[in-house]
């Protein structure tokens, strides 16, 4: 998940997502994020039984769910959310910009406006936390530019609340217009939506490794295992 990437990174570089990014710092460095199954999941979208479990207990905590497990958020109250909330300009235009391009995906699959969209509950949560998270993160390391490797989707099955479609889930595909996508041979949702929607809105260029003096290098693993391939997001930050 991009939002634990770049934690332990110091502010002085610039950066490179090694899943397939790279960031350039204010000093003309660059992020390279190579995003290999890097993104966790979310709105409208059920994740593989295989996703971690973390992501779903939580609604079973919530006193407001009044008997229909689907609590849903509005696109709206989330915007109004990160508006209101006490970040810097940049991080609040730079979350609400990932979360038009979700919101404006799901909207296209639903056949509906944008301030009609509804996240499911648990996943909005998680949502808001990936996007803000990064745009924090980001901002707080300086970064000026990212630039990132073709994003692989993953392949197989996955199971949505439309039934079975295969992988990249529909909203996934329809952010990931434009962007170059890396073919896999890995049975299994590698981006999701919000990792889709980071990526899409962050990026500036799609491109190999950029030629940069490596400073910092930070990796996010997710909780699925496979037999050969590293479950990590690696963020490298130069100039």
């Amino acid at each position: 998940m991009l939002k634990n990437e770049e934690e332990n990174h110091d502010h002085s570089g610039h950066s490179h997502l090694d899943d397939h990014t790279y960031a350039q710092e204010n000093h003309g460095a660059h992020a390279h994020h190579h995003d290999h199954e890097a993104h966790e999941a979310h709105a409208h979208h059920q994740e593989q039984e295989d996703k971690e479990p973390a992501h779903g207990h939580h609604h079973h905590h919530h006193g407001h769910d009044h008997g229909h497990s689907h609590a849903h958020r509005s696109y709206k109250d989330i915007v109004k959310m990160i508006e209101t909330a006490d970040f810097s300009d940049g991080v609040k235009n730079a979350a609400l910009k990932i979360f038009k391009k979700i919101g404006e995906a799901e909207g296209r699959i639903h056949g509906m406006e944008l301030d009609q969209v509804h996240f499911h509950e648990v996943g909005a949560v998680d949502s808001i936390i990936d996007i803000v998270g990064t745009a924090i993160l980001l901002d707080q390391l300086g970064i000026a530019s990212v630039k990132s490797a073709a994003v692989p989707v993953g392949s197989g099955k996955i199971y949505i609340d439309h039934g079975v479609y295969p992988v990249p889930a529909p909203a996934t595909l329809e952010i990931l217009r434009g962007v170059p996508i890396q073919k896999s041979e890995l049975k299994s949702e590698l981006t999701t939506p919000t990792g889709a929607g980071i990526v899409a809105v962050m990026t500036e260029t799609f491109e190999n490794f950029p030629t940069m003096k490596v400073e910092a290098i930070g990796y996010g693993a997710g909780t699925k295992t496979f037999p050969n391939h590293p479950n990590v997001l690696r963020v490298v930050i130069g100039e």
